[in-house]
């Protein structure tokens, strides 16, 4: 098992590693990672001057967190793994519609547990329901967060449990969990071994104990706490979280993989109405508000301990909005709370999908075909631009649209990701001007999310790309062509209720005098002032590069090189 690691970029100012992989399209780019991108050309071409203005200036140069690859996931109950009247597993390598909707909206991470891993009346998983579910994890692609009992439970079944999961499938888990939502007052009111934060972390180290000695080598994810709030537990008083709590107390205990905290950012729905859900799930506060809050009360303290952090719950209301969460709203929440959330170091999300409720991002259709709520175009469109590091940015907009715009880059690739949330009557489409300081060539294109008829409260009809996601065959959304990226900038058109993500690729980047300009293509051509000079080595020592002269094609060698131009 890997830990969920969050780490801020580094990037070689001066020099240039350049290697080649000799095998078809394969090529080794250690280069001067800062790459110095990007100012975007004209992206398209007239059309969207009479919209409202918002420019976007992102810094390529001092990258954020690193995407973890497994950041999308989905959460289900353990209940879900037992076999149904005829014997059957939901979870099951036969179960061809539903590996194919985790394979086309890119999931990479299952947690198994919620409430019913804790609950008497769910009867504990036996070998065989653990198998079919291995199985369509294998088949999925995706790796497991299994939740193991502590709600009255016994030590002696977890680890007889954990000991068959860490013999035959170590290498597809990506953590053990215990218990779910150990802060809430009605857990402790039901298990006389837990009545407080004390004596939870003292029985979690018991069953820790038991299990580790069953499965050396394990390690955990938690605490999977619900408490969301500055003011502590949900219900058990003031003070810290009980997730900052349990992260500094384990913290160098080697045996956490990452810090678990549930969040539902509208809480419980209440009565709400469609429309209402609408609004709420789309409102800046949630960004501003909801998630801040909890950022500066749970996320800070955890990544001072030198922990990584998850949401292995997270949705926009608990229990759900009947057409709202499952509305084209919620594909548009969920692309902005996602990036949201990696740009301020979580290192995933798994969206609980409590069957069947409105907030579930894979359900039963009207045929009963399991089919994507929008919801799952939300992690799909995610999906599509959160490769490399998170890239900083500033946003400039003074019409005050409700939008927002994140940015993630690799190599000489670069993804913004524009969220238009306007709608209703006088929702404005988007004028966006992208800004990125040191591309001056590359190719660019985009890929939209959108409603029929831009309507933020369709349940059907998304599409991503000009596609629909399906669980018989692959997704086919395609990138729509754009004009290259020239002379510093270009406008891109975002229409109300929609998403947008921008695709670039350098084809020449450049940088401040006595950097060394780089041109793709079949060969890495290099221009540059003053002398090229080359090491073997970052550290040097560096000489002159015999009989270079700008523009410098690099050679055609397996060696790895670093380059310099130098006065």
């Amino acid at each position: 098992m890997q830990p969920c690691e969050r780490q801020k970029g580094t990037r070689l100012i001066a020099s240039l590693c350049y290697c080649r992989v000799w095998a078809i399209g394969a090529r080794c780019h250690p280069m001067r990672l800062i790459l110095r991108l990007v100012c975007v050309g004209c992206l398209w071409s007239g059309g969207a001057l009479a919209q409202s203005a918002v420019t976007v200036t992102i810094d390529t140069q001092s990258p954020g967190y690193a995407m973890p690859t497994r950041f999308s996931g989905l959460s289900l109950e353990t209940m879900t793994l037992l076999p149904d009247g005829s014997g059957g597993h939901f979870f099951s390598a036969t179960n061809t519609p539903l590996i194919t909707l985790f394979q086309n909206l890119g999931l990479k991470s299952l947690r198994i547990g919620g409430a019913t891993v804790d609950m008497a009346t769910t009867a504990i998983p036996t070998n065989a329901d653990i198998d079919a579910l291995f199985a369509f994890a294998q088949a999925a692609g995706v790796k497991v967060i299994y939740s193991l009992r502590l709600l009255n439970g016994s030590t002696n079944t977890d680890a007889t449990l954990a000991r068959y999961l860490w013999s035959n499938y170590q290498s597809q888990l990506d953590s053990f969990a215990i218990g779910n939502e150990p802060d809430w007052n009605s857990y402790h009111q039901s298990d006389p071994s837990i009545l407080n934060y004390t004596s939870y972390l003292a029985q979690w180290r018991r069953f820790a104990a038991a299990i580790t000695n069953a499965a050396p080598g394990a390690t955990f994810s938690g605490p999977d706490t619900g408490g969301n709030l500055v003011t502590g537990p949900p219900d058990n008083g003031p003070g810290p979280t009980w997730t900052t709590s349990f992260a500094q107390a384990e913290a160098g205990s080697g045996l956490i993989a990452f810090i678990t905290q549930h969040h539902y950012v509208g809480e419980g729905a209440g009565s709400q109405t469609g429309q209402q859900g609408i609004d709420a799930m789309l409102s800046p506060s949630w960004d501003t508000g909801s998630n801040q809050t909890l950022y500066t009360a749970m996320a800070v303290p955890v990544l001072q301990t030198g922990a990584a952090y998850r949401f292995t719950e997270a949705n926009d209301f608990t229990g759900g909005v009947t057409n709202a969460s499952n509305a084209f709203a919620s594909a548009l929440w969920t692309l902005d709370f996602m990036y949201w959330w990696a740009a301020h170091g979580a290192c995933g999300v798994n969206f609980h999908n409590k069957r069947w409720i409105p907030t579930d991002t894979i359900c039963p259709g009207a045929s009963g075909q399991l089919i994507a709520n929008p919801k799952g175009y939300g992690i799909k469109a995610f999906n599509l631009g959160a490769v490399g590091n998170v890239e900083p940015l500033t946003l400039s907009n003074a019409s005050g649209l409700n939008l927002t715009a994140y940015a993630a880059g690799s190599g000489a690739d670069l993804y913004v990701t524009i969220i238009n949330k306007e709608h209703g009557a006088g929702a404005r489409d988007a004028a966006v001007t992208i800004v990125l300081r040191g591309f001056s060539a590359g190719t660019a294109a985009v890929m939209v999310l959108s409603a029929p008829n831009g309507n933020v409260a369709a349940t059907s009809g998304a599409t991503l790309g000009g596609a629909i996601i399906t669980n018989n065959a692959p997704w086919l959304g395609q990138w729509t062509a754009l004009s290259p990226v020239t002379n510093g900038q270009g406008t891109v058109r975002v229409s109300a209720a929609s998403a947008a993500v921008v695709k670039i690729h350098a084809t020449t980047l450049a940088g401040a005098p006595g950097d060394i300009q780089y041109a793709y293509g079949t060969n890495l051509l290099m221009t540059y002032t003053y002398t090229l000079v080359s090491s073997t080595s970052v550290a040097g020592p560096y000489a002159p590069v015999m009989g270079a002269n700008s523009p410098y094609t690099v050679p055609q060698t397996d060696a790895c090189r670093f380059y310099r131009a130098r006065n």
